[in-house]
């Protein structure tokens, strides 16, 4: 149970909610944009660079960070680009992630997202993800606050299923490809991933070892959809309930920091589809 009020969770939704709409107009505005790109892994002349970063990407943090800082001071932040944490040990910590896609907005493929997750003790009780796409073919935000339900834009959102469409779609980006029920897809966003299996868009997505940041945002989307999540490892599966903290792999005499959490994740429209998601990792991971 989170130790949030009722006014202090929807107050912390609206601003996870503005910041998410900021983020997106912000990244926006720069796309077809000459940007500075460096990269987390290789060198310049190295054929197997990764990670990239944009100038964008620093700028949208920096900018929730600083509205952060004014709004919640003591609340603790744990972002992608930037190690700074103004409240280490707080019960509620913002998860950020200013662009997730980073390699597609870069070549201007036009699917990425900011996600912005807020835990308390660990537990997520409010997301927000603005979305270069949607279910309604524009940008918005998919929001949701512990017990409020899933919502698209401030307004209430009840996935539809066509009856007529007898084999779906799963989002695998990582896992093999093994003899699942539906048509796999890749679209290089963890977040935008979460949010379509929120939004029924796709039925499952699994992740074999995503960073807090990239699903902090999206858990509670999926569960307040009336989904659900499981947390493990191929063999070794189980429900969802928090992020817990962990050390890092070199670190085993400091205290373990949320920052460090890893784990796989399936998210289902329903528990059979993230069920059957597990029973195909389980082959396959």
């Amino acid at each position: 149970m989170t130790t949030l009020s009722p006014n202090e969770l929807h107050e912390i939704e609206m601003l996870a909610v503005e910041l998410a709409e900021r983020a997106g107009a912000d990244i926006v505005s720069r796309l077809g944009s000459l940007l500075s790109v460096r990269y987390k892994t290789g060198a310049e002349t190295d054929r197997t660079l990764r990670n990239p970063v944009s100038d964008v990407d620093e700028a949208v943090e920096r900018a929730i960070r600083e509205r952060l800082a004014g709004r919640f001071p003591e609340h603790d932040v744990i972002g992608e680009e930037f190690d700074h944490r103004p409240g280490r040990d707080h019960r509620v910590v913002w998860a950020i992630d200013p662009i997730d896609g980073t390699s597609n907005f870069v070549n201007g493929f036009p699917l990425f997202a900011c996600s912005i997750g807020v835990l308390d003790r660990g537990r997520p009780v409010v997301g927000a993800i603005w979305c270069a796409t949607s279910h309604a073919l524009r940008p918005g935000v998919y929001h949701a606050r512990a017990g409020g339900g899933l919502q698209f834009d401030r307004q209430p959102l009840a996935p539809a299923r066509n009856p007529m469409v007898h084999r779906r779609l799963a989002g695998v980006p990582q896992f093999r490809r093994g003899r699942h029920p539906w048509d796999l897809r890749k679209t290089g966003s963890a977040a935008i991933e979460c949010a379509f299996v929120a939004a029924g868009l796709l039925e499952a997505a699994a992740f074999n070892a995503p960073n807090l940041w990239d699903v902090a945002g999206g858990v509670l989307l999926v569960q307040e959809a009336g989904g659900a999540v499981l947390e493990g490892r191929p063999g070794a599966w189980h429900d969802f309930v928090r992020f817990e903290p962990r050390h890092g792999r070199d670190a085993e005499d400091t205290p373990a920091d949320l920052a460090q959490w890893r784990a796989g994740l399936i998210l289902g429209t329903t528990a059979e589809a993230a069920r059957i998601m597990a029973e195909d990792a389980i082959q396959v991971g």
